[in-house]
């Protein structure tokens, strides 16, 4: 049977992103800061480059691409319904991963535009989706 595509709106995938951010903050405070703790390294957060920072940037990033190769949806995703697909029905790529969860996401967070754009196109696609030709929609349950 042929269903048609639900696209996931602006503020579905709002959600589904600001439950993300709870679990790699929980990630952060179970794991890395008890290590920097017992290590005895600077918890401070106020340079970008200091080791805290670089750790909880690769905690996020890694959060992201892990979950969306092999998952095709990150924890919010699952809780909201939502799963990301090529436009072009191919199966999520290394590459296509890599580009829009690091590159892409990088490009859509730093213009806010990026991420608000969603709401007004058709196929509900941040711009890192449209760097991608990927979008996230609702998932069959």
């Amino acid at each position: 049977m042929n269903r048609q595509v639900r696209y996931a709106g602006f503020w579905m995938r709002f959600w589904a992103y600001l439950l993300d951010l709870i679990v790699i903050g929980s990630i952060g405070r179970i794991l890395i800061k008890p290590v920097f703790r017992g290590l005895d390294l600077s918890l401070s957060e106020l340079n970008m480059f200091a080791p805290i920072s670089i750790a909880s940037a690769v905690i996020f990033y890694l959060y992201f691409v892990l979950m969306t190769k092999y998952f095709n949806q990150t924890l919010g995703k699952m809780v909201f319904g939502l799963k990301v697909i090529e436009l072009n029905k191919e199966k999520l790529t290394w590459g296509t991963i890599l580009f829009r969860e690091w590159i892409g996401r990088f490009i859509s967070a730093t213009t806010i535009l990026g991420y608000l754009i969603v709401a007004f196109l058709p196929k509900k696609q941040g711009i890192h989706d449209l760097f991608t030709d990927t979008t996230v929609i609702h998932a069959d349950r």
